[in-house]
């Protein structure tokens, strides 16, 4: 789609599309509404910098993390970025929180006429190996939600089994006496870590004959505070539950602290266990059990992997780490 294009389904000419996109003033009310609505109905993405449209040969590297504040990302992001600009790229770093990952990613490598992106974080359940077919640009989707795992040959992605560290949790809970065991999730809306979590979180519980009831699920937003007030009330109304596993450790900390105002003791009486293995989780106390995903590696290797395709020196590769459950003292065996 091109601004040819727009034009021709406007039935204005590319001037005036050009004006409209620019948002100059001497554009008739309807015709500047006509085209914006053909522009949203098309998804269609202006490039607004002439001097990177005039740039043959760009060293922008991109890097498009989903969120504004997560801390797991935000460790991992400090090393991308020392290692991009070392390497004598210009980084342009984006956040966001559109609901389309993937019309978001595309929009940001066509508008920033970026060499490279990073995309850390974000939702590609409906992603085509077409989907990036007009774009000679190497991607590298780090810690991203996809339900399928083929082997796509027009991007990359490194990650962890999401599921199988829930189930190695959640099995961790089990072995160690816990029947009542409570999942603390994200958001209600999150398609892709938050159900492949709680998939490996039902099937440790089928695997070892419990029951999974949906009660025992509950949403802490990826914040303390709404950690805090969900287990708060959940723990008030189900005084049977002994375990909670919250899939973030910034979570875990918020249902620590609402164990703590219940009068309730973490680990005598209520184990917890996060994700993440941030340094948070060893400096709390008491020391959290958390699983531990390899952010050294996973910076590392995607900056080392992008900086291969562009070179030529490597294909796309899919490539899945391992995890490490670290205990700590904010579980018991009962």
């Amino acid at each position: 789609m091109t601004i040819t294009d727009i034009a021709k389904i406007s039935g204005v000419g590319v001037s005036t599309v050009s004006r409209v996109i620019n948002n100059h003033p001497d554009v008739k009310a309807e015709t500047r509404e006509k085209v914006l609505g053909i522009i949203k109905e098309y998804n269609y993405v202006p490039n607004n910098s002439a001097r990177i449209l005039k740039q043959s040969n760009t060293k922008n590297i991109g890097i498009l993390v989903k969120g504004v504040f997560n801390p797991f990302f935000s460790a991992i992001l400090k090393n991308i970025s020392t290692s991009v600009e070392g390497a004598g790229y210009t980084m342009i770093l984006q956040h966001h929180n559109n609901p389309n990952d993937l019309d978001t990613l595309v929009g940001f490598i066509k508008e920033k006429k970026l060499q490279g992106v990073i995309c850390l974080g974000g939702n590609f359940i409906d992603i085509k190996e077409e989907s990036f077919d007009d774009l000679e640009v190497a991607i590298v989707l780090l810690c991203v939600n996809m339900k399928t795992q083929k082997a796509w040959n027009s991007f990359s992605t490194i990650g962890i089994a999401d599921d199988n560290a829930a189930y190695e949790a959640t099995n961790y809970l089990i072995q160690n006496g816990h029947r009542n065991i409570c999942i603390m999730l994200g958001d209600k809306d999150d398609l892709g870590v938050g159900v492949i979590r709680y998939e490996g979180y039902k099937k440790a519980l089928e695997d070892n004959g419990l029951e999974t009831k949906d009660h025992y699920l509950i949403y802490g937003e990826y914040e303390i505070n709404k950690a805090y007030e969900r287990a708060t009330a959940f723990l008030k109304e189900n005084k049977e539950v002994t375990a909670i596993f919250a899939i973030s450790d910034m979570m875990a900390i918020g249902v620590a602290k609402a164990v703590v105002n219940l009068g309730l003791r973490i680990r005598d009486d209520i184990s917890i266990v996060g994700f993440d293995g941030m340094d948070v989780a060893k400096y709390y106390e008491p020391t959290l059990t958390t699983v531990k995903q390899p952010k050294d590696e996973l910076s590392k290797m995607s900056v080392d992997l992008l900086f291969e395709l562009l070179s030529g020196e490597s294909q796309n590769k899919h490539i899945v780490l391992d995890v490490e459950l670290l205990e700590g003292n904010s579980t018991k065996k009962i």
